[in-house]
C-alpha cells in the first residue's frame, strides 16, 4: 500500500500549489460501477480506457470535448460489450457527480489568509464550472489547468507556470498531489512536496509551514 510522503525543508514556504482532483474533488462511481455489473465487466474497465493515454491525454489537453472524449470511450468499451451498453458506460463516466472534501476545502481557505494558493491541475476544459457548481470557485489565488495551457503534469513547464502565478520561486512551493510522479516532478525543481492520502497529511504538512499562530488546527 502506498502512504502519504511529506518532503519539506528549512527553506521558508510561501505559497501552496494544490492538485484537485484525488485531493479535493472526488467523484460518484456508483452509477458506472452498476452499469459495468449489468455489462459483466470487472468494476474499474470504464475508467481504465476513460484515462488511457490515448484517450484522456487529449482531452486534458484541450484538444478534445467532452462529446468526443464520451464517444473514444465508447469506442474502446464497443470491443467487448454491446454498443448501447458501451455507449451507457461512457455517459455514466464523462458525467458522474462529485463532491467537494470540505477538510481540505476549509485548510486552503485558511491558508489562502496567510499565503497564496494556486490549484494546479490536470483537468478538462469545464473545470470553471465544475468548481462554481462545488462553490469553490474563490478557493484560490489561480487555477493552472492543463487543458487551458496546453500542458499537463509531470511536465516541468506546469509547475513553472504555477510558481509564477503564485510570484514565489520553486523552491519556496509546498506542492500538494496524490500521484507519485507528479510529486517526484515537483520535487526535482526543488518544491516540498506532499504526496496526499488523508486530510491529515495536508494539515500535518502545512502545521509545518506556516507561523505558529497561523497554523491550521
Amino acid at each position: 500500500m502506498t502512504t502519504s510522503t511529506t518532503s519539506t525543508r528549512d527553506q521558508p514556504i510561501d505559497a501552496v500549489l494544490c492538485d484537485i482532483d484525488g485531493v479535493i474533488r472526488f467523484y460518484d462511481t456508483a452509477e458506472v460501477t452498476r452499469l459495468e455489473e449489468a455489462a459483466g465487466l470487472p468494476a474499474g474497465t470504464t475508467a481504465a480506457v476513460g484515462f488511457a493515454p490515448e484517450n484522456d491525454l487529449p482531452l486534458l489537453l484541450g484538444q478534445i470535448t467532452r462529446e468526443q472524449w464520451a464517444r473514444s470511450i465508447a469506442r474502446d468499451l464497443g470491443t467487448r460489450v454491446p454498443s448501447t451498453q458501451a455507449q451507457a458506460l461512457a455517459k455514466a463516466f464523462t458525467e458522474s457527480s462529485f463532491w467537494a472534501d470540505e477538510a481540505v476545502v476549509g485548510l486552503l481557505r485558511q491558508v489562502r489568509e496567510h499565503r497564496p494558493v494556486v490549484l494546479v491541475t490536470n483537468a478538462t476544459p469545464w473545470l470553471d464550472e465544475d468548481l462554481e457548481l462545488l462553490g469553490l470557485a474563490d478557493l484560490a489565488d489561480s487555477v493552472v489547468n492543463s487543458s487551458r495551457v496546453g500542458v499537463a503534469k509531470p511536465d516541468p513547464r506546469i509547475y513553472e507556470m504555477a510558481a509564477e502565478e503564485a510570484g514565489v520561486r520553486a523552491d519556496r512551493c509546498l506542492f500538494v498531489d496524490d500521484r507519485q510522479e507528479n510529486t517526484d516532478a515537483a520535487g526535482a525543481l526543488g518544491m516540498a512536496t506532499v504526496l496526499y492520502r488523508t486530510a491529515g497529511d495536508l494539515r500535518e504538512a502545512l502545521a509545518q509551514v506556516m507561523p505558529g499562530d497561523a497554523a491550521p488546527c
